[in-house]
């Protein structure tokens, strides 16, 4: 077997309990002295708080919508030209990180939000440094170059390096307030990032350890981090989960499930990781080989049958949608084809037609 494979990772990474406290000391070692902060809409009053003692934070956005709304973007972009920053801060979930990402990327190149979303203006080589602090454990979006944008109903994942930041800082005290039911669907959609970057027709050596280990976190700590908030190891296990998850897929892509995520996020409404959680036990089944069977039997399970089950395990403790009967009325046929025609449905190593994804989902019914 011929080994060949290309592996970057240029993000400053700051991991540790308390670290967001280190902001502002991080910020002077970027060189930033102008910074639009961008945040979860709960965040606002913190983030506010926090200019008084960081003067560097000349602006708050806190307009985020779950699916991030393109003009969200925009208004962020607007603002980092206003206020002449240099400089973007995102604390939140995936949702508020991909808006600072995708605003750093286009404040400054002069074309339209709507132009770069749907193609018709480039991407810019250069772009002001943006700093990542999640405040879940699940996105990953804090070492990635993708953004998840929507415009209306229409939603795209962007990979650009425009989008690469400069810097995340990662703080598991800050994920300590998320509730219950969020804990549950963000751990899921890193573990998710984990699975499909594993097995994503695009996988490589150094993306396989990340995985391999985020996996074995997500399956030791998530549910101690749902029923027990506070619980410091529970979430200082997910956010490093989250954070190797992002890394796990970073480069290889995602594959079946997250390319099933989006039809079932725009038609019928499901928050991003519990939409890749729906159909994640169904691909664990689909793409078992041995390559999987040796990742479970190093993450402590017996085979990608418990896998499935313990997947499953974990919606239900969650509250989470299994079945398409919860989801409403449901075009089966075409959400069969939407699935089938995204690009990320390329990656997944058993090739998955329309017919086999209606098969699918009508075990789902």
């Amino acid at each position: 077997m011929v080994l060949e494979f290309i592996y970057t990772q240029p993000v400053k990474i700051f991991f540790g309990a308390g670290k967001f406290e280190g902001l502002g000391q991080i910020l002077e070692e970027l060189g930033l002295r102008r910074c639009v902060a961008v945040c979860d809409p709960f965040l606002r009053e913190k983030l506010e708080a926090l200019r008084e003692k960081l003067p560097g934070i000349c602006a708050v956005y806190s307009n985020i919508q779950p699916n991030p709304q393109l003009a969200g973007a925009a208004a962020v972009a607007a603002l980092i030209r206003e206020r002449e920053a240099d400089g973007v801060i995102g604390v939140g979930g995936g949702s508020t990180l991909d808006t600072a990402k995708f605003a750093a990327a286009i404040a400054h190149d002069g074309g339209t939000a709507e132009e770069y979303f749907r193609g018709l203006r480039p991407f810019p080589a250069a772009h002001i440094p943006v700093v990542t602090v999640p405040s879940t454990a699940g996105t990953g979006s804090e070492v990635t170059q993708v953004s998840v944008m929507s415009f209306g109903k229409e939603k795209k994942t962007i990979n650009h390096p425009a989008f690469m930041p400069a810097a995340a800082v990662v703080d598991p005290l800050l994920t300590r307030s998320v509730p219950p039911r969020t804990t549950m669907i963000t751990g899921l959609d890193a573990l998710a990032h984990a699975l499909e970057g594993y097995w994503s027709r695009n996988h490589q050596p150094i993306s396989d350890q990340m995985a391999k280990e985020a996996v074995r976190l997500v399956l030791e700590h998530l549910e101690n981090a749902w029923r027990d908030g506070s619980d410091l190891q529970a979430r200082t296990g997910m956010s490093l989960a989250a954070l190797l998850g992002g890394l796990a897929f970073a480069l290889p892509k995602t594959a079946g499930s997250h390319a099933c995520s989006y039809p079932l996020s725009e038609d019928y409404g499901l928050p991003h990781g519990e939409a890749c959680a729906f159909t994640l036990d169904s691909f664990v089944r689909l793409n078992a080989d041995e390559r999987l069977e040796t990742l479970c039997r190093q993450a402590g399970l017996s085979d990608a049958e418990e896998l499935a089950r313990r997947i499953a395990a974990l919606k239900a403790l969650g509250g989470l949608r299994t079945r398409l009967s919860e989801l409403g009325a449901v075009d089966l046929d075409k959400l069969a084809h939407d699935c089938a025609v995204h690009p990320l449905m390329k990656n997944n190593p058993v090739p998955m037609d329309e017919a086999a994804l209606r098969r699918m989902f009508e075990k789902l019914a």
